[in-house]
């Protein structure tokens, strides 16, 4: 088989297979589920339906004995001799809330209605004093009230001073709960089936979805017929096999009484109701040996070699230019092969081309950035220099020069520790426990004695005694960088040079902003400010600074973000995220915060 076609050594068994023994297995297995899936589903609904009536039964039996709990309360007996009824109304909050129910209402001894309270909206008084009346001539535990689309199950208990033979009678106390959605959901978890109540011709609460329960109300009346105990109905495009139960004994026609339709979905178990009997496990034994038969013959033809090709592929995309590729299997799997080879190959020599004239593109672009800033900064100190030396010159004017030299100096020095930092990020941290207000004080008095920073208006904002473990030497470094940036951009605005810095802290992050009052930074600048090598908008630089101060910044676990002030101004945050500031054995390396401090 080492010599047949790709298409003709899977298509021939693969045919064969999946067409014969599919065919077979799906007519036994479709005979199964159409004499078995109505049966299934039936059975299923007299149970869901069994569950609910079990459920509701135990519910009344609480709620009934929660109302009488409260009848026998000697407390409410005597709220209700109370000769004013907005004194009964206020009181009554309390009873209401101890008995947490969703419904609470108290009647006097003719049956009108004192003080009512509910979940939800207000509901309406007359309405609900009508039904509690019609309730009281019953002799049922619990009734159904409904109102404004509302449906409660209500139990009335009467409140009597004495005996219930010979005492007097004081009023009734009628306690309920709600049936809506949370009460849906808890019988459709129990009964494992969708559940709708609805009273009135009306949904009151569903588990369907917001679209089918319009449909299903239209249908609530007919489910209610004593000839259709399992109704098959379609809602949207779904059919179900319903049944229905009325919620208690209430009176009036099926379209205005209140129950609870149960429904299975027929598609649904048409999916998930596969019953495999013996047929289908002896076809599963055998489909299993033949295909257990076939699959050792494709893999030593088939799936060894592209197992084998995957893995090229995969070293490849790695970097693994050595992995090398066996020419077994069939002819298009090694003439594949070969031309993947010959592709791996060609891109190792490319990539090597690649870094070899990056490499030299680097090293280029740092060699001419740095021989002309050098040449820049020794210019001005040979030519200041020269001028110095001149005999007629004047003191003040000797003075202006050897300001000029200096700056020269600290330009050549900040170039040197730019370069020296650069070689060095990626480093290992040597954090301390170092307060953050000292540290920035001394990069704010390095920037302040630069050229550059002459005439600029540094502000400190926020410094505290907080303290971190912090590699003071490089995130002074940071800081120092963004201050001289933004004494370099305040200097080049229209207003007064003004520079800003705010130290401030919440529960998970250490945040240091630098706010400059210069023109901004324009789109073209702000995509490559970060690049190494990249000097905009200044007449020396070698471009390290933003680069250090971002890889500081992620050393650190950080990041540095730029935007806006609420002023408009140009702003820089370095962002140190707490967890990530630790000791280097993350055991603080045996120092207290204190003793640290002691150290510092």
């Amino acid at each position: 088989m080492d010599r047949l076609r790709m298409r003709t050594t899977l298509l021939i068994p693969l045919l064969v297979l999946s067409f014969g023994w599919t065919v077979v297995s799906l007519l036994i297995i479709r005979t199964i589920v159409r004499q078995q899936i109505y049966s299934g589903l039936a059975s299923d609904l007299r149970h869901s339906v069994n569950t609910y009536q079990n459920l509701q039964q135990q519910r009344r039996e609480l709620l009934f004995r929660e109302s009488a709990l409260l009848a026998d309360l000697p407390t409410l007996k005597a709220l209700m001799t109370a000769p004013d009824a907005r004194t009964i109304e206020d009181a009554g909050t309390e009873f209401w809330q101890v008995s947490g129910s969703d419904f609470f209402a108290l009647l006097d001894p003719g049956g009108k209605l004192v003080a009512t309270y509910n979940r939800g909206p207000a509901m309406a008084r007359p309405a609900v004093e009508k039904q509690l009346q019609e309730f009281l001539q019953r002799p049922e535990q619990t009734l159904l009230l409904s109102s404004q689309g509302r449906l409660y199950e209500v139990s009335i208990q009467p409140l009597i001073f004495g005996t219930h033979g010979s005492g007097t009678p004081l009023g009734y106390v009628a306690v309920g709960y709600a049936i809506d959605e949370s009460m849906a959901r808890e019988v459709s978890e129990a009964a494992a089936a969708e559940v709708a109540f609805s009273s009135g011709g009306r949904i009151i609460a569903s588990t369907l979805p917001l679209q089918l329960q319009q449909g299903l109300a239209s249908q609530a009346g007919q489910l209610l017929q004593p000839s259709a105990d399992d109704k098959n109905i379609q809602l949207g495009k779904e059919h179900y096999l319903a049944a229905s139960v009325p919620l208690t004994g209430e009176r009036g026609s099926p379209q205005s009484a209140s129950q609870l339709i149960v429904l299975k979905s027929i598609d649904h178990a048409m999916l998930l109701l596969m019953r495999v009997n013996q047929w289908v496990a002896a076809l599963g034994i055998l489909a299993f040996l033949v295909g257990a038969v076939l699959i050792i013959s494709i893999s030593r033809t088939i799936t060894y070699p592209l197992a084998a090709l995957v893995g090229g592929a995969r070293a490849l995309g790695q970097g693994n230019f050595d992995y090398q590729l066996s020419e077994d299997g069939a002819e298009e799997v090694r003439e594949l092969s070969r031309a993947f080879e010959r592709m791996r190959v060609e891109l190792q020599r490319t990539q090597q081309k690649l870094l070899d004239s990056e490499r030299l593109a680097t090293i280029g672009r740092m060699a001419s950035s740095i021989s002309h800033d050098l040449r820049h900064y020794l210019s001005a100190m040979y030519a200041n220099s020269e001028f110095m030396s001149d005999a007629k010159i004047q003191q003040s004017e000797r003075e202006d020069l050897l300001l000029e030299i200096q700056s020269a100096v600290h330009g050549m020095t900040d170039l040197l520790d730019s370069l020296l930092l650069f070689t060095r990020t990626g480093r290992a941290l040597h954090p301390e426990y170092e307060s953050m207000a000292l540290m920035i004080q001394r990069a704010v008095s390095m920037v302040r004695s630069h050229p550059a920073a002459r005439d600029v208006k540094i502000t400190l904002n926020g410094l505290s005694s907080l303290e971190a473990w912090i590699d003071a030497k490089k995130l002074g470094r940071a800081i120092y960088n963004l201050l001289l940036n933004g004494c370099q951009a305040a200097k080049r605005g229209n207003g007064s040079a003004m520079v800003t810095l705010v130290l401030d802290e919440d529960q998970s992050f250490i945040r240091i902003s630098i706010t400059d009052s210069g023109p901004g930074i324009s789109e073209t600048v702000r995509q490559t400010m970060f690049l190494p090598f990249v000097s905009e908008g200044k007449e020396s630089g070698v471009g390290l600074g933003l680069t250090l101060t971002q890889q500081i910044a992620q050393e650190h676990g950080g990041y540095i973000v730029t935007g806006k002030s609420d002023e408009g101004h140009t702003l820089f945050t370095i962002v140190l995220p707490k967890s990530e500031l630790h000791a280097p054995d993350r055991v603080a390396l045996n120092k207290t915060p204190e003793r640290a401090e002691q150290m510092i």
